[in-house]
């Protein structure tokens, strides 16, 4: 059976070299970078060493400005309540409809708590609202949140501007720049974005690991409390060998950079060949600016759990847009919010390419999922000799 790994926006497989630079720092090089003996100064001088790795991939200005955590999520976690704790007379909140759990549940407890959660919307293409975030914005919001790639559809935000204009009226603004990190060349330095977060599982290094980049100057409270460590901004001790493994995996990201078009071409042809080969089918955020090697289409009329099951039957790994797997029969609410009709969302597909992705594997899943559609249709209530059903005897109730 054939293996096809197309599922790198939920992880990625670590970079030989990753592991190579990670090895030593779990057998010999195991001192704590704290400790001022000789066993700690390997862990010591590889712990800023990552740090400006980290810093030179993101375009910060300072190596200092890079805050290690466990992962992108505690990171995102760590800049909201940081953000409302500094500034207790702002009670309301920027975010979008479409943000990743890690922001939205943090919202949604804040929210609890009697803060004004402002969700801006999103259209079909998954393109923000602008004109909501500007008559969001006032001297009461505290913090902004907004990612700058979706996971889902890989639209891109505006975040350089939506960060300027946040500054406009006090406000702090955070990125969620998990899906970016790695795969376009960024310059936060020269941005108005104060905080941001990423992971290094998701650009080839290993999981268990993040940074938060805290822009230099900008007040800061810590969540996790107990120690010195991170200049007293992260308590606990460091994950060393996780810490080099993120730092290495973003020196050879930087490296990688230029292959991005590569990992676009491959995307597009995926895309267009699907969309010319199988009917009714629509491509989430297609006409929207998005990041490369991200695509996601909804297949109308059949469900994307049968979808999903039958590509790993064929040896292909993808991911879906509903929210399945988690219990619920609901689409995603990042389909929900893009009002994307019933009989569509529920055939959401994520397909997400990375270094590693070649062109043969692109061409065998080109030939082997316009057949596993026709099947599921074939099975479908909604769907009869090889066409839609008459519209009148569909009901597509439309989520929004």
């Amino acid at each position: 059976m054939k293996q096809v790994y197309l599922d790198n926006n939920a992880t990625t497989r670590i970079d030989p070299m990753v592991l190579e630079a990670m090895m030593p720092f779990l057998t010999e090089h195991y001192g704590n970078p704290s400790s001022i003996h000789d066993f700690g100064a390997p862990s010591r001088v590889a712990l800023e060493r990552a740090r400006q790795q980290v810093a030179d991939l993101l375009g910060a200005e300072h190596a200092s400005e890079i805050i290690f955590t466990s992962c992108a999520t505690e990171a995102t976690s760590t800049a909201l309540h940081a953000a409302v704790e500094l500034m207790p007379e702002r009670r309301e909140i920027i975010t979008t409809a479409v943000e990743h759990p890690a922001t939205l549940a943090v919202c949604e407890h804040l929210e609890r708590q009697g803060y004004l959660i402002h969700r801006i919307a999103v259209n079909t293409d998954g393109v923000l609202d602008m004109q909501q975030y500007r008559q969001a914005l006032s001297p009461r919001v505290a913090v902004v949140s907004v990612m700058w790639a979706n996971n889902e559809t890989g639209v891109l935000f505006p975040v350089v501007e939506m960060a300027a204009m946040a500054h406009d009226v006090g406000a702090l603004f955070h990125c969620d720049a998990v899906q970016v990190v790695g795969k376009m060349p960024l310059d936060i330095g020269r941005t108005a974005i104060d905080m941001l977060s990423c992971s290094a599982h998701k650009l080839h290094g290993p999981k268990g690991v993040g940074c938060l980049y805290l822009r230099r100057g900008s007040r800061f409270r810590p969540l996790l409390r107990g120690g010195h460590q991170e200049r007293g901004r992260r308590a606990g001790t460091e994950n060393i060998a996780g810490i080099v493994g993120m730092g290495a995996a973003c020196e050879l990201a930087q490296v990688h950079l230029p292959g991005m078009n590569t990992i676009a071409a491959l995307r597009d042809r995926l895309e267009s060949e699907l969309v010319s080969q199988v009917p009714s089918v629509r491509v989430m955020g297609g006409n929207a600016p998005r990041v490369p090697g991200t695509v996601n289409l909804a297949f109308e009329f059949i469900e994307g759990e049968a979808i999903l099951l039958l590509l790993n039957q064929a040896g292909i790994a993808a991911s879906s847009g509903s929210a399945c797997t988690s219990g619920s029969l609901e689409p995603s609410h990042v389909m929900r919010a893009m009002h994307i009709p019933y009989t569509a969302a529920h055939g959401s597909i994520r397909f997400s390419l990375s270094r590693y992705t070649r062109e043969k594997e692109i061409e065998y899943v080109i030939d082997a999922l316009p057949p596993i559609i026709a099947r599921l249709r074939a099975l479908s209530p909604y769907w009869q000799d090889g066409k839609p059903r008459p519209a009148e005897a569909i009901f597509t109730p439309v989520y929004g």
